[in-house]
């Protein structure tokens, strides 16, 4: 038999200091996901999934009739959450009206009176507010480290941010007069429908303007009269026990020095705590110029390479429950601020001036189960407005379904 060979262990180098010292101070932080009730009482973000594909089939219809077939194959695009477009729309007759066509008994549908007003009403807040609306886009450009966006990613961001879907496309908004053009890279050849190869910019690419505040920085001047420690406003979950070391990490966390998603971040460390605390702050600002504070998390992934965030930044919901709550609705993930919404006034995010809009609409699709629940239960809806009236002697004359 052979001898077996006796293999040498070869030494290893020790890592240096610094990597020990590092290692030694990480946190681990993992915190359970905590449940809680008051932002499902808040309709704008318990019906969001269903607030928007609502919206654009109102902006798409009109209050004279027309055919269902107009809208049946916009399914995808419009993000429709049911399998057909007109079980969607039967689930809100206080925003649709449905009446059968003059040929083949075919479901025609329109705008109720107060879907169209609160489109109308919709047109005119922008109007009056332009200045504002678009200046959130603005932000998010410079919150870009080139400065510009894909087409396709500002487009995805147009619903969150207030501004009209069709604000590329139509040229009677002319976006230039809001400081945005539209750029073709490359020599990829690009449809009218299609956005590959184009860029959002900046007319004069935020070189010769002045860097903005972040709503954070603009709180601690607010509280404390001076940038020089800008603290992330926390609220605690109810319920929720942090452990000791934790505790210390969060304390520690707060006095790190913090980078606006403004300034350049080349020089910082991707793996340190530093990183981590402007990580935190960019998805603050972004949330803050949303409508309502909120967006699906898969929206905020989209934007990872072009706002210059880590691989992995979906960890920090995870890692500052304190900062964000993650709403779960129907398969769908919310990512909410919590500052929005708890601050109860004390805080220097703005509201959103398409806000109260947006509320009007959650109110119609309220409207709108309690319609269903009072026809499947025979009683009468007590209705202020004439249009409901109008809805139950049109179902009397057609007889046509309502219920999917």
């Amino acid at each position: 038999m052979r001898p077996l060979a006796i293999r040498r262990r070869e030494a290893r180098l020790l890592p240096p200091l610094a990597v020990l010292v590092r290692s030694m101070a990480y946190v681990d932080v993992k915190m359970r996901w905590k449940k809680d009730a008051s932002f499902d009482a808040v309709p704008v973000l318990s019906q969001a999934r269903d607030l928007r594909p609502l919206v654009s089939l109102a902006g798409l219809l009109s209050p004279s009739p027309t055919p269902v077939s107009a809208v049946s194959k916009l399914r995808i695009p419009l993000e429709v959450p049911d399998r057909r477009v007109i079980s969607f729309l039967r689930r809100f007759p206080a925003a649709f009206v449905e009446s059968v066509g003059p040929e083949h008994n075919h479901p025609w549908f329109r705008l109720s009176g107060s879907a169209a007003g609160l489109l109308q009403e919709e047109r005119e807040v922008f109007a009056a507010r332009r200045a504002d609306i678009t200046s959130r886009l603005g932000r998010l450009l410079l919150m870009a480290p080139r400065r510009r966006l894909p087409l396709r990613a500002a487009q995805g961001m147009l619903w969150h941010l207030g501004l009209p879907e069709d604000y590329f496309r139509c040229r009677d908004y002319d976006i230039a007069q809001d400081g945005f053009r539209i750029l073709t890279i490359g020599d990829s050849v690009c449809r009218e429908e299609e956005d590959d190869g184009r860029e959002l910019v900046l007319i004069d690419n935020g070189e010769h303007q002045e860097m903005p505040k972040s709503v954070l920085q603009m709180d601690a001047i607010r509280r404390f009269g001076s940038m020089e420690t800008v603290p992330i406003p926390l609220f605690q979950s109810k319920g929720l026990r942090l452990k000791q070391k934790i505790e210390a990490w969060l304390e520690g966390f707060q006095k790190l020095p913090y980078v606006s998603p403004y300034e350049d971040f080349s020089g910082i460390d991707h793996g340190s705590d530093v990183s981590e605390k402007r990580v935190v702050g960019v998805l603050h600002e972004l949330l803050s110029l949303f409508v309502t504070c909120s967006a699906e998390r898969r929206r905020l992934l989209c934007l990872r390479q072009h706002l210059g965030l880590p691989q992995k930044f979906h960890r920090v919901f995870e890692r500052h429950p304190h900062v964000f709550y993650l709403l779960l609705k129907e398969k769908t993930c919310f990512v909410v601020l919590k500052e929005a919404y708890l601050a109860r006034g004390d805080t220097a995010i703005e509201e959103h001036p398409m806000l109260v809009v947006r509320r009007k609409y959650a109110g119609l699709m309220e409207e709108s189960r309690e319609i269903i629940r009072c026809r499947r239960s025979g009683k009468p809806f007590p209705s202020k407005h004439k249009d409901h009236e109008q809805i139950e002697d049109s179902e009397g004359a057609n007889s046509a379904p309502i219920l999917s």
